[in-house]
């Protein structure tokens, strides 16, 4: 079992900036990723990141305001958020993987509780 637990979620206006966070604790996992789900729409993939290397991805909608980043001694991944925009106004949930598959937008195992994130306009 993977315990996930996301804290930095609320509100913020338009163009400012949000860090999330994720600690992890029990068995090992392969990486942790970052996915958004906002009223009425799907959940769908941010960012990864795999445990070992250190191997980013990142979804288009966020690529180049959006970083995430891990502190192994801590367990803990991060998503620093810039440039807000109100399309961003969602539900983020951390997920952890247990073994490495072929595509980082799928497999993963473990889920967090979620955190809001609500941007103004």
């Amino acid at each position: 079992q993977v315990q996930l637990i996301e804290s930095g979620g609320g509100l913020v206006q338009a163009g400012g900036s949000l860090r999330l966070s994720c600690a992890a604790s029990g068995r090992s996992f392969n990486s942790l990723a970052w996915f958004r789900q906002a009223p009425g729409k799907e959940r769908e993939f941010v960012a990864s990141v795999t445990w070992s290397l250190g191997i980013t991805a990142y979804a288009d909608s966020v690529r180049g305001r959006f970083t995430i980043s891990k502190d192994n001694a801590k367990n803990t991944v991060y998503l620093q958020m810039n440039s807000l925009e109100p399309d961003d106004s969602a539900v983020y949930y951390c997920a952890a993987k247990l073994v490495s598959t072929t595509s980082y937008l799928t497999d993963y195992n473990y889920w967090g509780q979620g955190t809001q994130v609500t941007v103004s306009s």
